[in-house]
């Protein structure tokens, strides 16, 4: 039972992964292959019993015309008995006259089948003969078998089994096979009737030629067996009276007329009785069986080679059908496969029976509304992410403007009036360049300005507290990046690492480039702060802590490069305690031509 259902587990399996080609193919030819042995089976079957019932009917249509020639010759030979005894004997007076003129005649006229007419007393005492007339020395008729027959069933005929001629003398030293046809008689002699036996001899060879003409189909054969089963004929007759061979005669003498199946020497054959009338005979029909089954073998191999062949040309047909069926499926199958591999120009085709088209137009309607709603939704994802970035941008812009003018008011209050104009001149320059006409991807170049003049006003601010150097590498012109992401990093280097310093503060600014990436780093040499706290400031679930700078720094610069660009970009700050701080921007490295998908985006 475990192992039933562990293969009905695996073929389950197998079911599953198969395609539906490959069931609707191998359902068909199943189908149709069960119909064909059904069918084979049920023809086979049919056949053999066909072929079983043509023997049988054929072996009782010989046997019937072979008992026909047989009666037709035996009555013969009773004709010429009944023309002895009716028209010659109960004639004539044995003492007036003599039989041998009567008896010669009808030999004459039928020596063709006779071999000698004998006439007997009720003593055995020969009366008259022809054409052999001188009995032997050592012959007793009336001890022979025939002579008591006719003696004692009187009103019949009496027919014995073949055997050689040894009554009379022959002078040719012949040995002649007959069958002795014997009857009771009345012989008159001088008026006084005695009783009497008529002996007709036939020749075996007769009844050999009636029997050894009849051919039974697959190789069968015919024998003659009397009442008891003697064999009267056999074409083996003389092997099985050497003892070379056995025959059922025995048992077929006991069979009814018909045909009958048995089991002999261990073969199984198909045996047909006919009993010759008058005679008590029986004309006995075999036909073995293995011939009959080699017939149904080679019915059956040719019916399982005919078999295969269908099969093998049905499983082609099945195929080619199923494939014709199954093929639009597999082209939509693929379709959606395509689109789920993230192909947007996937051609959904509408071809195959009716429910296939409409489950492929349906598809397609399914994937045109899917695109809509993924452009509305990509077009939304974008007006967020331009909100979320002005959001940011306003956030800086007012409060350093905010910062720049209530510094240059103390100025002026101070009389500082030639510092007051330079920052004023620098915040115009500066906003000039945060403007950019809209844009938010800009010029490195721009962005280092940017930084200069912001820097320049900071130093004013700060009275030359710190210094500033900006530099970029050679292999950086000519690249872009998201505006205004320097400035609030330096506004945080300034608050938290110059503010408290006393001298000689320094904060560094220089771009590089990285293989396909930017790097800007943005150092000072201030207090600097433990690694953990680094790390945690671009935590996003970190609550924001308003301080005397920007109240926005780094992490609003990096959540606009990753919004802006991805993941894979953003800010890093590396920091130990009264080392500095070194901020590191990662951009990707775009020309112009790289820059202007985000400006067609809307990204800005």
């Amino acid at each position: 039972m475990r192992m039933f259902k562990s293969f009905a587990a695996r073929l389950a399996e197998q079911y599953r992964r198969m395609s539906i080609q490959m069931v609707i193919s191998l359902s068909f030819t199943a189908v149709a292959v069960v119909g064909m042995v059904f069918m084979g089976l049920s023809l086979f079957w049919r056949f053999s019993a066909e072929t079983e019932t043509l023997v049988e009917e054929n072996s009782q249509r010989v046997l019937a015309q072979a008992n026909q020639n047989l009666d037709s010759y035996l009555r013969r030979m009773m004709r010429v008995s009944d023309t002895m005894y009716y028209r010659v004997i109960k004639n004539m007076d044995l003492a007036e006259g003599s039989l041998v003129d009567a008896m010669e005649l009808l030999y004459e006229e039928n020596r063709d089948s006779l071999v000698s007419i004998a006439v007997f007393d009720e003593r055995g005492g020969l009366v008259s003969a022809t054409p052999l007339s001188a009995l032997k020395g050592d012959a007793r008729p009336a001890d022979s078998g025939w002579f008591q027959a006719a003696m004692e069933r009187m009103e019949n005929f009496h027919f014995s089994t073949p055997h050689v001629q040894n009554l009379f003398d022959d002078p040719d030293y012949r040995y002649q096979w007959v069958v002795s046809l014997s009857r009771h008689v009345q012989l008159t002699r001088d008026g006084v009737t005695q009783s009497g036996v008529l002996l007709v001899d036939m020749g075996f060879g007769g009844i050999e030629q009636v029997c050894w003409d009849v051919e039974l189909s697959n190789g069968g054969y015919l024998y003659l067996v009397d009442g008891d089963g003697e064999l009267i004929y056999h074409p083996r007759q003389q092997l099985i009276y050497a003892g070379v061979l056995e025959e059922n005669n025995l048992a077929a003498a006991q069979y009814r007329d018909g045909t009958h199946w048995e089991e002999f020497q261990g073969q199984r054959r198909q045996v047909t009785v006919k009993t010759v009338g008058y005679t008590g005979w029986k004309l006995v029909g075999v036909v073995p069986g293995d011939s009959l089954t080699a017939d149904s073998r080679q019915m059956f191999l040719f019916g399982l080679s005919l078999l295969l062949f269908s099969v093998f040309l049905l499983a082609f047909l099945n195929f080619r059908i199923s494939a014709h069926i199954t093929d639009p499926i597999r082209r939509l199958e693929h379709s959606i496969k395509e689109l789920e591999a993230g192909r947007q120009d996937v051609d959904i085709e509408e071809a195959g029976c009716y429910e296939v088209r409409r489950l492929s137009h349906s598809v397609r309607s399914m994937v045109s509304t899917m695109r809509h709603l993924m452009d509305d939704i990509i077009q939304q994802e974008a007006q967020k992410r331009q909100s979320e970035l002005e959001v940011l941008q306003s956030q800086i812009n007012p409060h350093f403007l905010y910062n720049t003018l209530d510094s240059v008011i103390w100025m002026t209050e101070a009389g500082r009036y030639e510092e007051a104009i330079q920052m004023v001149t620098s915040l115009a320059r500066l906003f000039r360049i945060s403007l950019s006409r809209g844009k938010n991807i800009i010029p490195l170049s721009d962005e280092l300005e940017h930084a200069r003049h912001y820097m320049n006003i900071q130093q004013i601010r700060y009275k030359n507290k710190f210094t500033t150097r900006i530099t970029a590498q050679p292999d950086t012109q000519g690249l872009y990046t998201l505006k205004l992401i320097v400035q609030p990093i330096l506004e945080n280097a300034i608050y938290h690492g110059m503010a408290s310093a006393e001298d000689d503060g320094l904060i560094c600014v220089e771009a590089r480039r990285e293989g396909e990436d930017l790097i800007i780093d943005v150092t000072d040499n201030g207090l600097g702060m433990r690694p953990e706290v680094a790390a945690s400031l671009l935590d996003e679930d970190r609550p924001q802590v308003r301080t005397s700078g920007s109240g926005i720094g780094v992490r609003n610069v990096h959540q606009r490069i990753r919004l802006t660009f991805g993941q894979a970009y953003g800010l890093t700050i590396l920091s130990e305690p009264d080392e500095g701080t070194t901020v590191r921007i990662r951009l990707p490295a775009l020309d112009e031509e790289g820059a202007a998908p985000y400006q067609r985006e809307g990204v800005q």
